[in-house]
């Protein structure tokens, strides 16, 4: 954690915490002595953080509405289950339960999982006439290590989008990300190949240019899309050990992308997060 800044002025403390609430911040106030003390918990997000207190010393009336949350000491004692289900809604649990019982499946069945989830039982014909196959790649994971890297990212980026934007967001991101990135993946090196880290690259393209510069609960420090492009341009050398699925990776950030432009043109109303 670090502090931000400390205050004795509780009505503008109060103020100031809600505002950067509600702009998805993950801050906490706490008491020492006559002092209120303003702590962001992940230094990531440090620089947004303070173009947002910069913002609210200019203009301490941008907060929405009356005051909703009352900052105070708190406490640490809260499982991680249930901070984990504060970060995600519906469709990001649905999603990560469905991936990991199609893993589990996998282990037991792989063959039939295969035939039956992945886009085509061919390498020249799209699946027009079974079109839940262009999405259905994206549940399939198989070994380990890839679904809890793919469900981590998922779970981080999705369960954002979806607590800031809402759910038909979300669902639009991982259709339209989806089977783009499992399209071009199948035009260019057939139908074996699964996983929800096309996807993955969409929501981070999403995020990325939704919110360049400007701070919006959506905002990813910058250090964190450098390694995930880095990422991905080491996935097209011979420095890994595994397959990746390069194309899907390349054309979900780029759909992803192109969403986000999009949808900051839109200009959808962002939630509240709590």
């Amino acid at each position: 954690m670090r502090r931000l800044l400390s205050s004795r002025d509780s009505d503008w403390m109060r103020k100031l915490y809600q505002y950067l609430r509600q702009q998805g911040m993950p801050v906490s106030v706490t008491e020492r002595g006559e002092q209120l003390e303003l702590w962001l918990y992940q230094s990531s997000y440090e620089a947004a953080a303070k173009t947002l207190i910069q913002q609210f010393k200019d203009n301490p009336e941008l907060v929405a509405g009356p005051a909703q949350e009352r900052p105070a000491a708190t406490s640490h004692s809260t499982p991680l289950s249930l901070n984990l289900l504060k970060q995600s809604g519906w469709l990001t649990r649905i999603v990560a339960v469905l991936t990991v019982l199609v893993f589990m499946a996998v282990q037991v069945s792989p063959e039939t999982i295969l035939n039956t989830l992945k886009i085509s039982r061919y390498f020249a014909a799209l699946p027009y006439d079974q079109p839940w196959r262009f999405i259905t790649p994206v549940l399939m994971h198989f070994t380990a290590l890839h679904l809890i890297f793919n469900l981590f990212w998922w779970w981080y980026l999705g369960g954002r989008i979806e607590r800031s934007l809402g759910t038909s967001w979300l669902l639009a991101l991982l259709l339209f990300c989806g089977i783009t990135a499992n399209v071009i993946q199948y035009l260019f090196n057939g139908p074996n190949f699964g996983g929800l880290s096309g996807v993955v690259y969409g929501l981070l393209g999403f995020c990325w240019l939704y919110s360049f510069n400007r701070p919006t609960p959506l905002y990813l420090p910058q250090g964190l899309i450098i390694f995930m492009l880095l990422w991905l341009v080491v996935g097209y050398t011979d420095m890994l050990w595994v397959n990746v699925a390069n194309e899907a990776h390349l054309a979900g950030l780029l759909s992803g992308c192109l969403a986000g432009v999009v949808v900051r043109w839109l200009n959808p109303k962002i939630r509240q997060l709590h």
